[in-house]
């Protein structure tokens, strides 16, 4: 089954009601990417990428604008366009042009989500500034730990990543929220939720500076199963204290169990369509019918299908059934 560019609308704690842009094609591989984090939703990545030379046939300006001119006119009350998806997307030099392509054709605000690996690269930070919305992944100040959590790519370091933000936001171009992803672990793995390390973040956070800072931690079957998630009590008492040093009117705590009004989506081929979305976003039966606007008795069988079919896989997880891709 071929995977389509546009994907979703994926409704999210962040940005509400979302249309993804996925500009970086899967082909012989499953997962690729230049991290291989832990917590990741996707899990393990098949093929690590160090560079944006190394990526095959990625996509073109000419296939996403097709792809959202064919497609967001069928889906009302979106929030944002966004790329995002199954690999990180400023691997793909010509964000830049998309983004001032899709201008042309549609007002709907545009965010690129990025696990930030490579804003210490002047042409990225370029690409990321005419965004109207960033989204940033920032999960530590320690460089071990850093690294124990992404597991990167050859070459990509800490002290650029954070250099690279800070100059992202001097730049005035895109609003810079800083993702704060906070973790726990069942053994001895490091971690980012101990007071030593958030001691740490905001000390680098103050020196990058950003618009906002959103703590969350995963709510998603990880990559890692001794990955678990910081519990409620600890997520708040961290972000009181990001509130205390970083400013309350910035710091934004994500908590689970968003919900929204049904939206009205026009569907052409629903099979495609929950594929897609399970392929970059891992979602439970429930988070399906709310993201497509679909009922239970139409998704029933088309997970079915797909299950038989070995294209996606049941995951159990503490707070529900998650369908991922095999």
């Amino acid at each position: 089954m071929k995977s389509r560019i546009i994907y979703g609308p994926i409704l999210s704690r962040r940005l509400g009601r979302s249309l993804g842009i996925d500009v970086i094609k899967k082909g012989e591989h499953r997962k690729n990417c230049n991290f291989d984090c832990v917590y990741c939703q996707l899990g393990h990545v098949d093929w690590k990428i160090s560079d944006p030379s190394e990526v095959a046939d990625p996509v073109t300006t000419e296939e996403v604008i097709d792809g959202i001119t064919n497609y967001h006119k069928k889906v009302d009350d979106l929030d944002y366009i966004t790329f995002s998806g199954t690999c990180e997307p400023t691997l793909n030099l010509q964000i830049g042009d998309m983004i001032d392509r899709i201008r042309e054709i549609s007002d709907i605000p545009i965010c690129v989500i990025t696990n930030s690996s490579l804003v210490g690269r002047e042409d990225v930070r370029k690409n990321l500034s005419k965004a109207d919305l960033v989204v940033a992944t920032l999960v530590s100040g320690n460089e071990n730990t850093f690294r124990a959590i992404h597991r990167p790519a050859e070459g990509i370091e800490l002290q650029d990543i954070i250099e690279g933000l800070r100059e992202l936001q001097k730049m005035n171009g895109a609003k810079l929220s800083i993702e704060v992803m906070l973790l726990d672990s069942n053994n001895d793995y490091p971690v980012n939720s101990s007071d030593a390390e958030v001691e740490k973040l905001i000390e680098v956070l103050k020196y990058i500076d950003p618009d906002e800072i959103e703590v969350l931690t995963t709510s998603r079957p990880p990559a890692e199963k001794f990955i678990v998630p910081v519990p409620e009590t600890r997520l708040k008492e961290i972000a009181q204290k990001f509130d205390e040093e970083l400013g309350r009117e910035r710091v934004r705590l994500v908590l689970q169990g968003l919900k929204r009004k049904r939206s009205n989506i026009k569907h052409e081929n629903l099979v495609d369509e929950v594929y897609d979305l399970i392929l970059r976003r891992p979602c439970t039966f429930e988070q399906i019918v709310q993201s497509l606007d679909i009922d239970k008795e139409e998704l029933n069988p088309i997970i079915e299908g797909l299950v038989g079919e070995k294209k996606i896989t049941e995951i159990i997880a503490e707070n529900g059934t998650y369908y991922r891709p095999t």
